[in-house]
């Protein structure tokens, strides 16, 4: 087995903790655990190098810093520190098929070497058999656990066969899964032979979920019946990213494939950073806390004194020459930026609440201002004057600091997730929160901030139609997240509106400023409670590459280009290339959970990576009017 190349960026997501990917020989691999991304008996590593802060997100997470995921250094300068760092992976699935006899053969984890095939049928072929491709099926369960498909007990209905016969594979010829047949006792011309059984079981249904067992609880036909319903198949609490074979687990097994978008969500946490004091601490400063001779002493003064730290106290334990330049108060501005001293995160309900009111309210007061810090950068030029009755500011972001992080993952669908379930998949024994960390990384972009005019919002949300619509994505949701045993949340008119506002503006932006879209994100600033009134949308972009840095989207900011912008998008919205389906199809819901009213891949959708929301919550609607009703939509008067 050869190695591979990722980009940092990816080990966070989507190929981080637990994810399933392909080298470049076709072997196909799971992401390992955290505990073994960095050796801890290696006297050349210099975490320094890895380590990043964001003094909110720490807090929000409860660990005591992020670190990069390790990139390959040869040495070949000289230079031993970080020489040779990889993160590692295990061969996954660990079952192989052989092309042409189709046999089955299962090998360790920890197996690097081809897999070649040792049936009979290949004897005298250069002294060995032809290499193996490992085969497409796994088992997963909602808990985020993941096993080799049970093949041999699916073939014997009974999670406690003896039979040791050779398994095959075969391909009858049928379309989808109910062509694939599980064989025992076979040889390669499909002729019984003294090994086995001679069982054979389709594949059909295997990856069907959904069905209620007899107490009435969500089942899976893998459970249900591989040995019989009164004795149900469960998982065995798999993890082999972390080279674990069981555990404790109870829930319903399901088949998948192995490529399949099911099989991994990972749940990303990302925050802007937002200094503590605006434009007192440069980005030479920040840059000098990092250095290895430096931040351990100012986590040792932290530790000491908290937020009682003095200038002198820090000054003693660094490098002089290195500060001598630099004011008292800038150190200690510094140091309070590193540790989040003097500004409380915001009481949340629980540890992992989605709390958009609360998390990004103080990113939602500081943007929509116009900071001057190396960090976040923003100016204020003018709304256009045609827009002026449905948007209150606009703001151009020339610099904004993003730190994304992996908390966790889910598989089978999406949903919500315990912040201490999730860390508890990242690696096999807990860390306390003094010394725990989470892969992430960070990125520098540029964006475009807008804010909905308040009093024309209000107007517009009292409206009856408006709310009844949006009550029909928030009625499906509902029912879909209460079947999930999910928690409900709050999806009003100005959420959907402002959401699908984001789509369509990023689809027009593709044209104007050159990105893909892949390479924009939105970020939702929407409340309506009490004093955590928000209504603002920021596009920006945060790409690891030169992606992002040009000042392109800025550009787009200014008052002549935007009034464009939003002309060519709404208009584009009025008129979807798939209408009158998608409108119509709308009616009834559509898309991902069916959470859309009118909105798809022709109008409105995203690549995933762009959008908060999985593309559920969409409805043009409510944004430039439907058919029937123009005036819905709170920019139909600009049609």
């Amino acid at each position: 087995m050869v190695s591979g190349s990722i980009r940092r960026a990816q080990l966070v997501s989507p190929f981080g903790v637990g994810a399933m990917s392909v080298l470049v020989d076709g072997t196909s691999v799971i992401t390992a655990g955290l505990d073994h991304w960095f050796p801890k008996d290696s006297s050349d590593l210099a975490m320094e190098d890895f380590t990043v802060h964001d003094w909110r997100l720490e807090a929000r997470l409860n660990v005591k810093e992020f670190r990069l995921p390790p990139d390959w250094r040869s040495g070949a300068n000289g230079d031993p520190r970080n020489a040779r760092l990889s993160v590692p992976v295990l061969r996954f699935p660990r079952y192989a098929f052989c092309m042409y006899c189709k046999r089955l053969k299962q090998v360790p984890l920890s197996y690097q070497d081809t897999v070649r095939c040792e049936d009979a049928a290949h004897t005298g072929v250069k002294g060995k058999g032809p290499r193996m491709s490992q085969v497409p099926f796994v088992a997963i369960c909602d808990d985020g656990h993941l096993d080799d498909f049970p093949f041999r007990e699916w073939v014997h209905r009974s999670a406690e066969t003896n039979c040791a016969g050779t398994l095959r594979l075969v391909s009858t010829g049928g379309g989808g899964l109910e062509g694939q047949l599980v064989r025992c006792g076979y040889d390669s011309k499909n002729r019984r032979d003294a090994t086995g059984c001679g069982a054979s079981r389709s594949l059909m249904g295997i990856t069907t979920a959904g069905r209620r067992d007899d107490a009435g609880n969500e089942s899976t036909v893998l459970t249900q019946d591989l040995q019989g319903r009164a004795n149900p198949y469960l998982c065995n609490g798999a993890r082999p990213w972390l080279h674990e074979a069981d555990g404790p687990c109870d829930k319903p097994l399901r088949g998948a494939l192995r490529a399949a978008g099911n099989v991994y969500f990972p749940l990303v946490e990302s925050s802007i950073f937002l200094p503590q004091k605006v434009g007192a601490v440069s980005g030479a400063m920040r840059d000098l806390l990092r250095r290895a001779d430096v931040e351990p002493a100012i986590n040792a003064v932290h530790a000491f004194a908290g937020a009682g730290a003095t200038a002198g106290q820090i000054r003693n334990l660094i490098p002089p020459e290195l500060f001598d330049s630099y004011s008292d108060e800038e150190l200690l501005a510094a140091c309070q930026d590193r540790f989040g001293i003097g500004d409380e995160l915001p009481e949340e309900e629980d540890d992992d609440a989605d709390a958009l009111g609360t998390w990004r309210y103080p990113e939602f007061k500081m943007i929509r201002e116009t900071p001057q810090d190396d960090e976040l950068r923003a100016s204020d030029p003018g709304v256009p004057s045609p827009l002026v009755s449905h948007l209150d500011r606009v703001r151009s972001i020339s610099v904004l600091r993003e730190t994304r992080t992996l908390r966790g993952f889910t598989r089978g669908r999406d949903g919500d997730l315990k912040l201490q379930a999730g860390k508890a998949l990242l690696r096999r024994r807990p860390l306390q929160p003094e010394r725990d960390w989470l892969p992430a990384y960070v990125v520098k972009g540029e964006g475009v901030y807008v804010e909905l005019n308040p009093d024309r919002l209000a107007e517009w949300e009292a409206r009856g139609e408006v709310q009844a619509r949006a009550d029909r994505i928030a009625k499906q949701y509902g029912q879909v997240i209460t079947d999930r045993g999910g928690r409900e949340r709050d999806i009003s008119p100005r959420m959907v509106m402002l959401h699908t506002l984001g789509h369509l503006l990023i689809n027009e932006l593709v044209f104007s400023c050159g990105y893909s879209s892949a390479s924009l994100r939105e970020r939702l600033y929407v409340s309506h409670q009490g004093t955590l009134n928000m209504a603002g949308l920021l596009i920006y972009t945060a790409a690891g590459d030169s992606e992002g840095t040009m000042g392109g989207l800025v550009r787009m900011a200014r008052p002549e280009h935007l009034e464009v912008v939003f002309s060519s998008a709404l208009d584009d919205a009025h008129w979807c290339s798939t209408d009158p389906v998608c409108m119509d199809a709308g009616e009834k819901g559509q898309g991902p959970d069916s959470c859309n009213l009118a909105a798809c891949h022709g109008c409105a959708l995203l690549p995933e990576t762009s959008c908060e929301e999985f593309n559920r919550f969409l409805d043009r609607g409510l944004v430039v009017g439907t058919f029937d009703n123009p005036s819905l939509g709170f920019f139909s008067a600009l049609g």
